[in-house]
């Protein structure tokens, strides 16, 4: 096998392939130009947008060249892959703001530039498009009854699939074939659910053009506990640190259970193979260093290293361990108010740390709830100027959750 899918085959990356030989050969024949399509329906990337993001850059470093396709046109309808109903149609103003920003969040983890990889809007061929000259020279190659056969179709037809859906994967299949005339793209990658549009694109460059393409998935990664992995009780792990704090990023990856942090070494940092194994197979405080080093290693590629630094030591100080607290999420509150004091359920209610306050009632008589490190016994408990120190009460619910609260 060539060396490139060696590697995305030892770190996890590889689900299925159209032609595994066949692309192995063309990768030995020389570099090839490859793309990878997101569609900015949102303003930031996410997790679990991020296992085609780190496969492209290993292709990039083995001498690929990556081409990023931003779907300012697909995401005017929205891809009805791995959805239960219709995505909200968006502005056209909000979808260029979010491709925009999706563009820089990419360009940390590949190599943008020039003689680097490409990025280019669909929107640039598609906006434009002349609906009966398209369904005349695109819509005749595609059979309705063999796209009802993909999973993407055949799950919504339960829910309900709006037309414009429908024309989805035609619009997919047409942004490969303008790859392969404009940049020369013989090879699709994305993640499983992506596989039925990606064959549908390989059939319509070999009906028009005669061209040998290739498709490559990336499995859909969820956690040992069989969740999605990125997800939390606070909604997705996005990049975008306006809508996920640094810390949060950066615990999210520090607390994942034992059996995932191997998986997610590989997966999420550049880090050497044997380097990730030998860190993970010692167990015990080696594998809560290892933790450290994922979130460390993924905070870093994405926020930089001096906010990720931050990250680290406001993690060690929340969990005893010395650092610093200042990038423990803070809630700033008024000396005065602590004057007459505040119940203990209202603090953690309006700090963010538990949803109700019958949360925080359930957190306190579980035990979990502590102030400067002291457990709460009493859901009567009340917080005052002695609970203060060099201005901030620290507070933590659970093992997990922690928030600084500064007084002034």
């Amino acid at each position: 096998m060539n060396p490139a899918l060696e590697v995305l085959k030892e770190r996890g990356f590889l689900q299925q392939c159209t032609d595994l030989d066949g692309l192995s050969k063309r990768m030995d024949e020389g570099p090839l130009s490859f793309y990878v399509g997101f569609d900015p329906t949102g303003p930031s990337l996410h997790v679990g947008h991020m296992v085609p993001v780190f496969a492209a850059a290993h292709l990039q470093r083995a001498g690929h060249d990556a081409v990023l396709l931003l779907g300012t046109g697909t995401a005017r309808i929205g891809d009805p892959s791995g959805k239960t109903e219709m995505r909200k149609m968006l502005s056209y103003e909000e979808i260029d703001a979010n491709a925009e920003r999706m563009g820089r969040q990419m360009g940390s983890i590949v190599a943008l530039g020039e003689g680097k990889a490409g990025l280019v809007k669909n929107g640039d061929w598609l906006n434009n498009l002349n609906y009966i000259d398209f369904l005349r020279d695109i819509g005749k190659h595609f059979s309705v009854n063999r796209m009802l056969t993909f999973e993407a179709y055949r799950q919504r037809l339960e829910t309900g699939l709006s037309f414009i859906e429908f024309n989805y994967q035609l619009l997919q299949s047409y942004d490969f074939l303008e790859l392969f005339r404009r940049k020369g793209c013989v090879l699709q990658v994305g993640g499983e659910d992506q596989w039925g549009n990606i064959v549908a694109g390989i059939d319509l460059i070999r009906r028009m053009e005669g061209g040998e393409t290739y498709g490559l998935t990336f499995p859909l990664v969820t956690r040992a506990d069989g969740k999605k992995m990125g997800k939390t009780e606070k909604g997705a792990i996005f990049l975008d640190a306006s809508m996920c704090s640094v810390y949060d990023f950066y615990q999210y990856w520090r607390n994942v259970h034992d059996q995932d942090v191997e998986k997610f070494l590989l997966l999420f940092t550049f880090l050497p193979v044997q380097e990730i194994r030998s860190m993970c197979s010692a167990g015990g405080a080696a594998l809560n260093q290892a933790k450290e080093t994922l979130a460390f290693e993924y905070t870093r590629l994405v926020h930089g290293e001096e906010k990720a630094g931050e990250a680290r030591e406001g993690a060690r100080a929340a969990f005893g361990a010395g650092g610093d607290t200042s990038s423990i999420p803070g809630y700033d509150l008024a000396s005065a108010e602590l004057d007459k004091g505040i119940n203990i359920i209202d603090l953690f209610c309006r700090t963010g740390l538990t949803p109700s306050k019958s949360e925080a009632r359930r957190l306190i008589e579980q035990g979990g709830a502590r102030v400067n490190d002291a457990q709460i016994t009493s859901i009567d408990h009340v917080i005052g100027h002695a609970d203060v120190n060099d201005n901030i009460i620290m507070l933590k619910a659970g093992k997990k959750k922690h928030m600084r609260v500064d007084v002034g």
